[in-house]
């Protein structure tokens, strides 16, 4: 019977650690702006509704001297997502990255793009629901000397009011269980381990 009522404590406790953390998670989620500072450069993670749109609205606003998409389509020309206008920046600082398909190989081939420019600063575009996520791996793969300034771009179907709404919830606690996977990983695996991770993907 003790051990029963030792194992049900030990379950309420980490039922509530774990609803805490999430509620932190869900709250500082909602918590970023769309302050548009103004960057070296402007990195959309593409993919998501609204991203490209925002990214291009920013640049052309001259908001950075450059324009980064990764993760794109290979099918996709620049063209596609940048037509510049008269009086518009030239599409000569505008890139595609095309290798990477996922978040970890945004960070890690968005990461050559960005030190290639020799930028300092970067705009980070995503989804607001993705950014946390997006935000810790660049961090983990640019220098320290380059700052991220998270932007997010929000969709009709990602609801402030989540606790009311099936899809936001299911979609909160998915990227909230990533994330704390990543938060782990980057705590407890040695740096040689870290450094190998991105080494072995990017093909260093």
């Amino acid at each position: 019977m003790n051990f029963i009522k030792a194992f049900l404590t030990i379950c309420m406790i980490i039922i509530l650690v774990v609803a805490v953390l999430f509620i932190d998670f869900t709250y500082k989620t909602f918590s970023y702006r769309q302050i548009a500072h103004n960057a070296d450069a402007i990195v959309v993670l593409a993919g998501g509704k609204g991203r490209v749109e925002e990214g291009v609205r920013l640049f052309k606003g001259e908001r950075a001297r450059f324009l980064f998409f990764v993760g794109v389509d290979p099918s996709v020309r620049k063209s596609d997502l940048y037509r510049p206008k008269k009086g518009d920046p030239s599409d000569e600082r505008v890139f595609l990255e095309k290798s990477s398909r996922n978040t970890l190989e945004n960070s890690i081939f968005g990461r050559d793009v960005i030190l290639h420019s020799r930028v300092h600063s970067i705009l980070l575009i995503t989804s607001r629901y993705h950014l946390k996520r997006a935000s810790i791996l660049f961090r983990n793969s640019l220098p320290k000397n380059i700052t991220i300034i998270p932007y997010p771009v929000d969709s009709a179907n990602f609801k402030e009011s989540w606790w009311n709404h099936g899809g936001s919830f299911q979609l909160l606690f998915r990227e909230f269980y990533k994330y704390c996977l990543l938060r782990a990983f980057f705590a407890l695996a040695p740096a040689e381990l870290r450094e190998s991770l991105i080494l072995n993907v990017s093909g260093g």
